[in-house]
């Protein structure tokens, strides 16, 4: 457990203002859509902010490119080591690239094999290690105290919060009367970003976080303003956390409004959904906004609604198992 008193200061607004300075050198904003047949399923006027055209398919390239951008030659020279389920770990390992630094990732053993192949064509050293992502953790942690090298949490890191926070400040400066912006949380980066963006652009703006109810201990810290931990089964890697990031959580306990959690079928309903009506591909984790929505029909009826569909990296098998499963 990370000690709140540790933990470095959150990001300001103005470091997200800062952070799309960077990443307008390096990245294209994504597309933000309506689709009218997601209007008529949910009942609110849906708008999908399409993070998974990014290079590497998902948000977490904004934080990865951010962040690499930030570090000092000195720093760059060490390298970084990080844990991730796929998503981070690809970011890393891009941004790395992009400024020729050394990436060590620490991967479950049982890791997408979509997103392992894309971080090692990226020149990452890949270190498989674990059955879940807390194991991988320790055992890059433990990698960058024996070989002298920094270690970069995919949570508790400003600059990633402040990199893929500019998602949400996307959203704003396109469509500045959304009503409600719901994010999904692995370990909160995206959710505790897009909170910071949209309170701070209009504090009416509902902000909603989503996690899957088979991996709960990131609602669970924020529900109960505490430290919890939880089984981790989800099949949504991107949600895939046993145990919260304390950085995030500081800043979802001050600005979220609301966090549900969905089933495992409802995520997979949701990918399919995106599939039929947007022709676009979304993974578990990038599709749990839209099941959210669907959840939560009557109270956004008629509002104004954003929703990050986080990635797109789904594996042939995950998508298989997807369109077998029962509506």
């Amino acid at each position: 457990m990370t000690e709140m008193s540790t933990l470095p200061p959150p990001p300001s607004f103005a470091d997200v203002l800062a952070a799309q300075k960077v990443l307008r050198r390096y990245l294209a904003p994504t597309p933000l859509y309506n689709y009218p047949v997601l209007d008529a399923a949910t009942g609110a006027e849906v708008w999908v902010k399409h993070e998974n055209y990014l290079p590497i398919g998902a948000f977490k390239l904004r934080g990865g490119i951010n962040f690499m951008a930030g570090l000092s030659v000195e720093q760059r020279e060490k390298g970084v080591v990080t844990a991730s389920t796929g998503n981070h770990g690809q970011s890393v390992a891009y941004a790395a690239r992009l400024f020729g630094i050394k990436a060590v990732i620490a991967v479950p053993e049982n890791a997408n094999p979509v997103k392992l192949e894309a971080m090692r064509a990226n020149g990452a050293d890949v270190r498989l290690y674990g059955a879940d992502f807390e194991q991988a953790k320790k055992h890059g942690e433990q990698v960058a105290d024996e070989e002298g090298i920094p270690f970069v949490s995919s949570g508790d890191e400003p600059a990633l919060i402040a990199g893929v926070a500019t998602h949400t400040l996307e959203i704003m400066q396109e469509k500045p009367d959304i009503d409600a912006i719901i994010v999904p949380v692995g370990g909160g980066s995206g959710a505790s970003g897009a909170s910071i963006v949209a309170k701070g652009v209009n504090p009416k703006i509902r902000t909603v976080a989503v996690c899957a109810e088979a991996s709960p201990a990131a609602y669970l810290a924020w529900r109960d303003r505490a430290w919890r931990e939880a089984p981790n089964r989800t099949a949504a890697e991107g949600l895939a956390t046993g145990a919260p990031y304390m950085l995030p959580q500081s800043i979802l306990w001050e600005k979220l409004d609301d966090f549900v959690t969905v089933t495992e079928r409802e995520m997979f309903a949701a990918v399919r959904m995106y599939l039929e009506t947007a022709k676009t591909l979304a993974e578990p984790a990038g599709a749990s906004p839209l099941a959210a929505l669907l959840q939560m029909r009557d109270e956004l009826a008629g509002r104004k609604v954003a929703l990050i569909l986080s990635g797109g990296n789904i594996s042939p098998q995950q998508l298989q198992a997807v369109l077998e499963s029962p509506d």
